[in-house]
């Protein structure tokens, strides 16, 4: 499977990685939903048995349980993929969670995920938000001296904006950027992206599908369904007027994905990779079922003449529904 450096590093990653948030399961703030748990272990293996050579997770997903099943789905796994996890999202006693970036909670968080992960060492440690902001120089000081310490191999960053990144870049180099980006999340195309392309830093995205929007299978009556716990139900992309205008986007990428025997998901995930800053895309799995229908994805290239539908089908959507508004 073909592999890309991902920015500084020496690591060759594949074009898609382990999404390890949905089976953090429920319980915090941040949850999809409950998550059958001996689902989560076979769909880990199916993804690696596929192919895929890294998995991306975070201390928050689950307060710590999403760390804690990647464990469990690595053992004895040979040969290991990398694996990423993130800082700077804690939690009390009373599951409540806040932000830090303070030396000594980066320090007492990785040592927790590196606990919890049964590892020596993280292959890519990230700042999670960047909270607060008048600590970010500390906070990334402190990243800087843990892949000193060996702890962590590589060091980035998640959902920073371009002068947040300037301010890291003065400390040490930023090796990653983890941003949000589908064919209906595109903030970051302006400025994001071109300054992570022109600096060397690889991107490695979230949601490429839109937190399962894109994938085909969602439709009003699922939104409709959305356990109140479900972060989702409260994002602009899953509520009118966007939410008919998205289901009908994804109407199109059925069309083109019908022509090369692909899922609308499939389409989704190459249209992310097409962009020229983007090294990989972060998919999630909540069952060995769901990787079958996106793993071909990391195969999968759009030509420009589809991209061009896309951007089409987008104008045209984005249009009707403005005028719905006015």
């Amino acid at each position: 499977m073909e592999t890309r450096q991902l920015g500084n590093s020496d690591l060759q990653i594949t074009a898609l990685g382990i999404g390890a948030w949905a089976i953090g399961g429920s319980g915090w703030n941040g949850s999809m939903g409950p998550q059958n748990e001996d689902d989560s272990v076979p769909a880990i293996h199916a993804a690696l048995d596929g192919g895929l050579n890294w998995i991306d997770t975070a201390a928050l997903y689950g307060l710590g349980h999403s760390e804690e099943v990647v464990a469990r789905a690595l053992e004895g796994r040979t040969p290991r993929p990398y694996v990423f996890t993130k800082c700077e999202r804690v939690w009390d006693g009373n599951r409540d969670v806040g932000a830090s970036l303070k030396a000594g909670s980066i320090g007492r968080e990785c040592e927790d995920s590196l606990r919890r992960l049964k590892t020596e060492v993280i292959d890519l440690y990230q700042i999670h938000w960047p909270e607060p902001d008048e600590d970010i120089e500390e906070g990334w000081t402190a990243m800087a001296r843990l892949k000193e310490e060996g702890k962590v191999r590589y060091i980035g960053v998640s959902n920073f904006t371009v002068s947040q990144m300037q301010r890291a870049q003065a400390i040490a180099p930023i090796t990653s950027l983890q941003p949000p980006y589908s064919v209906v999340t595109r903030e970051i195309e302006n400025e994001i992206l071109p300054y992570a392309g022109r600096n060397g830093i690889g991107v490695i995205v979230y949601s490429p599908m839109s937190a399962g929007l894109l994938t085909g299978a969602m439709t009003r009556e699922r939104v409709a369904r959305f356990t109140q716990e479900d972060w989702r139900r409260n994002l602009p992309n899953f509520r009118e007027p966007l939410l008919s205008r998205n289901l009908r986007v994804v109407e199109r990428l059925r069309e083109i994905g019908k022509r090369h025997g692909r899922a609308p998901g499939e389409v989704a995930i190459a249209w992310t990779l097409a962009h020229p800053a983007v090294t990989g895309a972060i998919v999630g799995f909540r069952s060995a079922q769901q990787v079958a229908g996106v793993m071909g994805a990391s195969e999968f290239r759009l030509d420009q003449g589809e991209i061009a539908e896309i951007e089409t089908a987008l104008k045209r959507e984005s249009t009707a529904t403005a005028e719905s508004k006015s």
